[in-house]
């Protein structure tokens, strides 16, 4: 990729957007330049409708916006890639279906899902859950650290790490070899979330500078 990868990967269900008018400008404005929009019960179109919504937001703002699970929405509301699960569209049938110019993201949650995430066009692979969480209805087994250091000594490309993270936790995180955190309810349920972003943003430009 021609630029470094977000370190900061905030996860916004529409729900949330849609009973705060101001948190993606907010936690935009704080510098966070990769966002997921999700929503796991509504209809198609009311995913789409979010979506170009806050694709027309957010982009004049240098964001990119990324879509859950729908490679064809994302491709249709004009984000900047989407991102895919073990039970959805395999990495190189969503790459077929969003066309070219959009990152292409999967979640791991084992070794070899991983490996066999490296093989393929992904942009960038997560790893999961790092820590335990309650953002997910049947959340997978705990990973730890231990799958990220692993994950590291196997690729280069970009390494987000989820699940439970917290800025009290991130720095360790990092030192394991994420490239990125994403994040849910630390920062949706922080009183700041702007100041919480920027937290996590600093922790980040600390930590990656040293591995230079």
């Amino acid at each position: 990729m021609p630029l470094p990868f977000p370190p900061l990967y905030a996860i916004l269900d529409v729900a949330a957007v849609n009973s705060e008018a101001r948190i993606l400008e907010t936690i935009a404005e704080s510098g966070v330049g990769l966002i997921q929009v999700r929503d796991k019960h509504a209809s198609a179109r009311a995913v789409f409708e979010a979506s170009k919504d806050i694709v027309a937001r957010l982009t004049p703002k240098g964001v990119r916006v990324i879509v859950n699970d729908r490679p064809d929405i994302a491709a249709m509301a004009g984000a900047g890639g989407v991102h895919v699960g073990q039970d959805d569209l395999p990495i190189e049938a969503a790459r077929a279906c969003c066309g070219g110019g959009l990152w292409v993201g999967v979640s791991t949650h084992n070794l070899e899902q991983f490996q066999q995430a490296t093989t393929t066009s992904a942009d960038y692979i997560a790893v999961g859950p790092i820590f335990p969480t309650a953002t997910k209805e049947n959340p997978d087994p705990v990973v730890g650290l231990d799958l990220i250091r692993a994950a590291r000594r196997l690729t280069r490309k970009p390494l987000v790490a989820i699940g439970g993270i917290t800025v009290q936790s991130a720095e360790s995180v990092y030192r394991a070899g994420a490239d990125s955190i994403a994040v849910v309810s630390d920062l949706l349920l922080a009183p700041k979330p702007a100041l919480r972003a920027a937290e996590y943003i600093a922790i980040a430009s600390r930590v990656i500078a040293q591995r230079d």
